[in-house]
């Protein structure tokens, strides 16, 4: 329905008039970056040609090339242009970094704290990514020296709840406090953060928040948008395929179920996980070889179902 831009409002403008008369400098304006936390999984190679290899979860990330920051390690991403959504500007970031263009994509969540960016007001939109590592040739983009996998350790350190007394006019809330522990590696690199998550529980509702309280290597508040995006990762992962979009085109039971395995930090039952596949993934013709051991049965996503 069409509206009538004829209308009045109190100072007897027309919206055009209105239009006309604005200045954008009445409100502060943030500068608007979207952020890529890439995942895919890494394989450690075996001596022992017979045992499968060791799977860890991976993420990307770029050495800046220039300041703020210099030297430190960040997620993939770049300011969005003035005729790009934050959605445009992810996948040009991700087309940049590793060459692709049709993956997994998603929004996480708007990082707007003033204070995130030393240069001015920053709101970064970030994005999870999932993606096969093997058809991926990364590459450093315009403000990066260097771009690299960085295996992923992150694990809950410990964890307490309190229930503070209410002043006058609060209402009651129970105050749960963790720390978690995030180390990324590569190599010789070592980055490491502590991450604190408090989540504040009224008769109203949850309200959480994440603060690093260490940090070692990363730039700017990476490493709260890493934390986000596993444990956005690991929540979907339970109820969904959404793993699927980290494995090749065809793959074996035991392959998938290693992949799940190292997103969830813990080992699953054998028979509970097949059940659990089955509705995911179909059939095919071909059997694994040349492995050492007994040939297996690859099997293929049910695309279509996601």
């Amino acid at each position: 329905m069409d509206r009538d831009t004829r209308i009045l409002d109190r100072n007897g403008l027309t919206e055009a008039e209105y239009l006309q008369s604005y200045d954008p400098g009445h409100y502060e304006r943030p500068s608007m970056a979207a952020d890529m936390a890439i995942f895919t999984v890494l394989e450690e190679t075996e001596d022992n040609y017979r045992k499968l290899p060791e799977k860890e979860l991976g993420i990307l990330l770029i050495q800046r090339g220039v300041h703020p920051y210099l030297g430190s390690w960040a997620l993939p991403g770049g300011f969005v242009r003035p005729d790009e959504t934050t959605e445009q500007a992810a996948r040009r970031e991700l087309m940049e970094e590793t060459g692709l263009n049709h993956v997994y994509m998603e929004q996480l969540y708007t990082f707007s704290d003033p204070d995130r960016d030393p240069r001015t007001w920053v709101m970064s939109c970030s994005y999870m990514a999932l993606i096969d590592s093997s058809k991926v040739r990364i590459k450093a983009g315009d403000d990066a020296d260097n771009a690299r996998w960085f295996h992923i350790s992150f694990y809950l350190m410990d964890e307490h709840t309190d229930y503070p007394v209410p002043t006058d006019g609060e209402e009651p809330k129970v105050v749960r406090i963790q720390h978690y522990k995030l180390e990324l590696t590569s190599d010789n690199i070592c980055l490491s953060s502590v991450i604190e998550k408090s989540m504040t529980k009224t008769e109203n509702g949850t309200f959480t928040e994440y603060e690093i309280t260490e940090n070692n290597g990363l730039a700017f508040d990476h490493a709260r948008i890493i934390t986000y995006a596993l444990e956005r990762l690991r929540g979907k992962v339970e109820y969904s395929g959404l793993a699927l979009h980290l494995m090749p085109s065809e793959f074996t039971l035991t392959q998938l179920q290693q992949v799940y395995e190292v997103i969830l930090g813990k080992r699953l039952l054998k028979a509970a996980f097949r059940r659990k596949a089955a509705s995911l993934v179909e059939e095919t013709d071909s059997y694994t070889g040349n492995e050492g051991h007994r040939p297996s049965r690859l099997y293929r996503k049910k695309w279509k179902e996601f």
